[in-house]
């Protein structure tokens, strides 16, 4: 697997899927959450799966199944941090514009780097539905900030 979750498709509550076991699928997600402190590249697509904890589908399960076939072929990728003696702080943040299928809210994205190393990061839905790009940004900004 190149990636974590296919771009192509998007997870929704599948009410008409075939349900798995709750206990199992639970399981999955907290392993896959503890993974996410040192692989930050997986962090979207377990969020996203872990959303739908409280009644999982054979489509959440493949998506979760996923997530670790791609994480067997990339043990290599990590967070790395250097020991160089500058410290620098820097960030990013970003929207997408209502990026849920379901209730359409947008989710915000931040980081924040000491030189080139992530420190720190963070993805949530916003509590509102945006109207517009620049709605989602602007609800955004206080996360990254406060």
């Amino acid at each position: 697997m190149t990636t974590p979750m296919s771009t192509n498709t998007a997870l929704d509550a599948d009410e008409d899927g075939e349900a798995v076991d709750q206990k199992e699928f639970r399981g999955m997600i907290g392993s896959l959450l503890y993974l996410t402190v040192t692989r930050p590249d997986i962090q979207f697509a377990v969020c996203l799966c872990a959303r739908y904890q409280a009644s999982p589908r054979t489509s959440h399960l493949q998506a979760v199944k996923r997530i670790f076939r791609y994480l067997k072929f990339t043990p290599e990728f990590g967070l790395w941090y250097s020991s160089g003696s500058s410290l620098s702080l820097g960030g990013f943040s970003d929207a997408d514009h209502a990026g849920c299928r379901i209730d359409r809210k947008s989710t915000s994205d931040t980081c924040q780097l000491l030189e080139t190393s992530l420190v720190s990061w963070s993805s949530r839905k916003q509590a509102s539905v945006a109207l517009s790009t620049t709605e989602a940004e602007y609800v955004a900004a206080p996360s990254f900030y406060g």
